[in-house]
């Protein structure tokens, strides 16, 4: 994709802090970092979302994700750590390349703010028993 950035990144025809390649996954630095060692993973083939990815490239990226994970973690000494995807624009997404933030916790005043607000009521155990039904029918085919 000749406009994509993380594409040009790949390409070499805009710099990056690169800290990992092989044949098929490039991880970097983010230039915007939540916290230090916010890195960023992404396949070297162009897929928008993650439901773009096949099987062989998401085992290619995410094969490599403990690897990295591990190395931010022994390096920078985090307390916790983030592993974070948007897909879609409702979803947050802004860069429409696959790709997964690896952000560093080292406490609760780093400014990035992960929460969720259950719906209480909403979904009963019935509701999630009848959802989880009709998810795996459609894996099991």
């Amino acid at each position: 994709m000749s406009e994509c950035i993380f594409c040009k990144i790949i390409d070499g025809s805009i710099p990056s802090a690169k800290i990992y390649e092989d044949e098929h996954v490039y991880a970097f630095m983010d230039i915007q970092p939540l916290t230090k060692g916010h890195t960023l993973v992404i396949p070297k083939s162009h897929k928008e979302f993650v439901y773009d990815l096949s099987e062989d490239e998401a085992s290619n990226l995410f094969k490599v994700v403990p690897k990295i994970a591990s190395v931010l973690k022994e390096t920078f000494g985090p307390v916790g750590m983030n592993l974070l995807n948007n897909n879609g624009a409702p979803a947050g997404q802004s860069v429409f390349h696959f790709h997964l933030h690896f952000i560093p916790r080292y406490d609760q005043t780093d400014g990035f703010r992960a929460t969720w607000h259950t719906k209480e009521k909403t979904f009963t155990s019935e509701v999630i028993q009848d959802l989880a039904k009709e998810l795996a029918e459609k894996l099991a085919n």
